[in-house]
């Protein structure tokens, strides 16, 4: 045997009274009063401090019954074990050489385990068989001289051996058998799984295994301890079977005995009864009756009864749990299709056996349909004061953010308007019904049969039943940068509608299952996020928030969970919505859906058709000053243990902390920038309030005092010039992270060459292809702009362009820059400057027209805050005005063009052009 300590001494630990380990089998031995143990391992780890295998000797103690080689003593055979044990009941700690057995087993300590400090156990392997020679040391632990007794090898032609080993396993296999056929359960109450895999384990044994088969076997009946201390010190394979026979043949005598003394004392059923029809209460009492009966117990030891067992005879039994569920589905109010399914599920319930697996299955499916809301809603409270209620509400929640706000008043209007029809058409069905009865007494009275007058009243009932107006709620998508508040402001939604909330996280979501569940034949299936969504708010129109459904995973080997979520937001099939677990449709229509996304390219072009789509572009500096005002610093300042007046923050700090410290489209950095200011005035009052000097505490924060608060400026914002210089123009742009807008200074430049145009600033392809229209239509209209003398001269002959826009380490792109570019190049050759106080914005055709472009909130915006005074944009921007805050349309003179030639003349309207007559032309190219 590999791993064997070869020196004949061995540390020895005597098993607790009534243990005996074998060979193959595992033993926990509690550490609780054994000084000897304790002092082992005190000792092993002094020895060695690096981790190697630990080998023990574990010897049983004697038995009065045996002898010192294990035979059977006849002297005292007829005194009861009882009393003989109780004799010899030596505690294992108080052990001496003499009360030791001749015989042990090998074992390799394999852990410890610990349920709590007082409850510790040593756990061994046993491993091979030994004799015990002499015993060489007693404290502080025993140590002995062994012999260890080698395994022989099994003779194959040994008929006899060959005759034993088949008697061995198939004695087991019948024992096993019968306990299954007469309802007692195995030892340590296993699993009828787990005798099947015993039955296996048995028959795939070989005689070559003979040794390691009988011990197992008798570690899994229950023996005596002389009948394992005689298995125990069997030497030879065969005497070893022999006794392990022995204690089978007892066993099952034993077993036969009960079975017909039950079948005398109780009350035989009926040829042909299923065990399995009857209830819990009748097979324990069966089972009951019988041990009583026999006066024995199960051969495989004792065992709990399981849920419901008492030993007064069930007086004390627990609430029946099939009655319970069958009350809570009672009260769920299923839908008929549910009702069905769940009826079904039941009584098959209540013919399985708690211990087969699929009772826990089925149970868990009827529990699930329980806690779904078929039809629990939540009843709207829609009156007079709805709309002002829930305006008011989401104002206070949000500022700005119009177009959700429009839009969920709209569904507001429309559900009370639907309830209003809907208690009229009640008012006239009751009406109806009322008359239809009333005609049908009087035929019943005059014995006459149903004439047309009664058709005609039912037709009119179900006409106007057909006439009531569902609630069809809308599926919103919210699409905006991050921070915009998408979110929170669907839980304010909630809250003004009176509903109950949801928020389910779609993002990173891989497996379709997880949206529609996992169907019941996989193990540990459930319900998807939707159904357990309804679950956990107990209502069947709740507001469900599908937050990042930008982010669900892609098409894989799981499936597509972006195509499961198709059923779910389709309003024209949600009201059949079909869970792979719950397998019955569930009615959606009522829940209210929004989703959140930051971008909507990501989105499959099927699901995005499915939902309304609102757009959030992202705050603008003055919506954000509004925000910071009303919200944010009233949080950040109670967050900080501060109170109202103790931190004041102007709006020149606030415009400043948004400008220089951020450039978002949301609020969340400015959250951050405002609770770190108030946290360091915390720290000012703080100390003030130690040192007794609160008056010295100056609550106001200044510009100046962001700089030590917050740090140096992060963003720079650009100012309009004073002085103006040929081919210098003033552009506009929004940032990509939107909600912010500012000023751009485009510069040209020109040299001598021929004619190369160089760009820099980090510009974009789209462009740099702007620089290059701009330069196109500025050549083909030379003669006409009076910058060159013939109208084949080409002003790019001699000399080339650089063009520049400041910030180079800034991304730039985009078409808006057109009109800027054209302008700024007219300026350099014609060496007339450009108004410093006008910017503009707009894409330019080669035919000259201005197109319209995007960002005009947050251009014009930035443009006030440069200090810019008239800003032109492109005709079809009219529209995009009207949105513009009234400061800035106050602020700022917005003057529109619809061709390059218009905007010359406004910004040099003192300039003569040779081309002047030509203004409707566009182009000679």
């Amino acid at each position: 045997m590999t791993n064997q300590p070869r020196s004949p001494t061995l540390t020895i630990l005597p098993l607790p009274r009534g243990v005996v380990l074998l060979p193959g089998v595992t033993v926990p031995i509690p550490l609780i009063d054994r000084p000897d143990v304790e002092s082992f391992v005190r000792s092993l780890a002094r020895r060695s401090k690096v981790p190697k295998p630990v080998f023990i000797g574990c010897v049983p103690l004697k038995s009065p019954l045996l002898s010192d080689d294990g035979q059977q003593l006849i002297e005292d055979r007829n005194r009861p074990a009882k009393e003989l044990d109780n004799e010899h009941m030596i505690p294992p700690k108080s052990a001496s050489s003499s009360d030791l057995f001749s015989y042990g087993v090998l074992a390799k300590l394999s852990g410890m385990h610990s349920r709590h400090p007082s409850d510790i156990t040593l756990v061994v392997d046993g491993l091979t068989r030994f004799k015990v020679d002499k015993v060489t040391k007693e404290k502080p632990f025993f140590e002995a001289a062994v012999t260890y007794l080698q395994e022989e090898a099994v003779d194959l032609d040994d008929l006899e051996m060959q005759d034993l080993f088949h008697q061995l396993k198939q004695i087991s296999q019948s024992l096993i058998l019968l306990l299954q056929a007469s309802s007692f359960p195995l030892a340590n109450n296993r699993s009828p799984l787990l005798s099947r895999r015993l039955q296996l384990y048995i028959t795939r044994k070989e005689i070559e295994d003979a040794g390691v088969l009988a011990d197992f076997l008798t570690s899994m009946v229950d023996a005596t301890v002389e009948e394992r201390l005689r298995v125990l010190s069997a030497q030879t394979i065969r005497e070893r079977i022999t006794r392990v026979i022995e204690i089978f043949t007892r066993q099952i005598g034993d077993l036969h005995g009960n079975i017909k003394i039950t079948a005398i004392t109780t009350t035989m059923p009926p040829q042909g009864l299923d065990i399995n029809n009857l209830s819990r209460k009748q097979r324990d009492a069966l089972i009951r009756r019988s041990m009583s009966s026999s006066g024995s117990s199960s051969p495989f030891g004792n065992f709990p009864m399981g849920a419901g067992y008492s030993e007064n005879g069930g007086d004390e039994e627990e609430p029946n749990e099939l009655e319970e569920l069958k009350k809570r589905l009672d009260d769920a109010k299923l839908t008929p299709e549910a009702q069905k399914v769940a009826d079904r599920e039941l009584k098959r319930l209540k013919k399985m056996n708690p211990v087969q697996a699929e009772y826990g299955v089925c149970r868990t499916y009827l529990e699930t349909l329980s806690e779904i809301p078929w039809t629990t809603v939540t009843e709207d409270q829609l009156g007079v004061e709805t709309l002002k209620r829930a305006r008011k509400q989401l104002d206070d929640d949000h500022y700005g953010l119009q177009k959700i706000k429009k839009r969920l008043l709209e569904y507001l209007a429309v559900l009370r308007l639907k309830q209003g029809i809907n208690a009229d058409l009640e008012v006239q069905i009751r009406k109806a019904t009322e008359e239809a009865k009333a005609i049908k007494d009087t035929k019943d009275d005059d014995k006459e049969s149903p004439g047309p007058e009664s058709d005609v009243q039912t037709t009119k009932i179900q006409i106007l039943q057909g006439r009531r107006r569902v609630d069809k709620s809308p599926i919103l998508l919210l699409v905006g940068p991050p921070g915009t508040g998408k979110t929170s402001l669907a839980k304010s939604v909630a809250v003004a509608l009176g509903r109950k909330f949801h928020r389910i996280s779609v993002g990173g979501v891989r497996d379709e299952a997880e949206i529609r569940g996992h169907r019941r034949t996989y193990v540990a299936a459930m319900p998807g996020l939707i159904v357990n969504g309804l679950k956990k708010v107990g209502v069947a129109n709740p507001v469900f928030l599908l937050d990042e459904i930008d982010k669900v995973g892609s098409s894989n080997f799981h499936g597509d969970p972006s195509a499961a979520l198709l059923e779910v937001l389709d309003p024209e099939q949600n009201y059949t919505f079909n869970d792979h677990y719950v397998n019955i449709p569930i009615d959606l229509s009522k829940v209210l859906f929004i989703a959140t996304a930051n971008s909507l390219d990501t989105i499959p072009p099927p699901l995005l058709d499915r939902m309304e789509t609102i757009s959030l572009s992202g705050y603008t500096t003055v919506e954000k000053r509004h925000i910071a005002n009303q919200h944010l610093i009233p949080k950040q300042v109670a967050t900080n243990a501060l109170s109202e007046g103790q931190v004041r923050f102007s709006d020149e700090v606030v415009d400043t902390i948004i400008t220089a410290y951020t450039r978002e489209s949301g609020v969340r950095n400015l959250e951050r920038e405002i609770g770190s200011v108030c946290r360091y005035k915390a720290v000012e009052y703080a100390d003030a309030n130690d040192s007794s000097n609160v008056q010295s505490y100056d609550p106001n924060v200044s510009v100046s005092d962001l700089e030590t608060i917050l740090g140096i400026e992060r963003f720079d914002e650009e100012i309009a010039e004073k002085k103006s210089v040929p081919g210098i123009v003033t552009g506009l742009v929004a940032y990509s992270t939107g909600g912010q807008g500012s000023i751009l200074f485009i510069e040209v430049a020109d040299m001598p060459g021929s004619g190369r145009v160089q760009l820099t600033g980090k510009l974009g392809d789209v462009l740099k292809e702007s620089v290059e229209v701009a330069l196109t239509w500025v050549k083909a209209h030379s003669f006409e702009l009076g910058l060159t003398h013939d109208t084949n001269e080409d002003i790019m002959k001699d000399r080339s362009v650089h063009v520049h826009c400041p910030s180079g380490a800034i991304p730039k792109d985009g078409p808006s820059a057109g009109l800027a570019h054209t302008i700024a190049l007219i300026s350099l050759f014609s060496g007339k400057s450009v108004p410093p106080q006008i910017a503009m914005t707009g894409e330019v055709s080669l035919r000259g027209r201005v197109m319209p472009v995007g960002g005009i909130k947050e251009k014009l915006i930035g443009a006030l805050r440069a200090g810019v005074k008239t800003v032109l944009l492109p005709n079809h921007n009219r529209k995009d005005v009207k949105d513009l805050p009234e400061e800035v349309k106050e602020g700022l003179e917005i003057v529109h063009f619809g061709h390059i030639w218009e905007a010359i003349k406004f910004v040099w309207p003192e300039g003569h052009w040779p081309g002047e007559q030509y203004g409707g032309i566009e182009s000679r190219l």
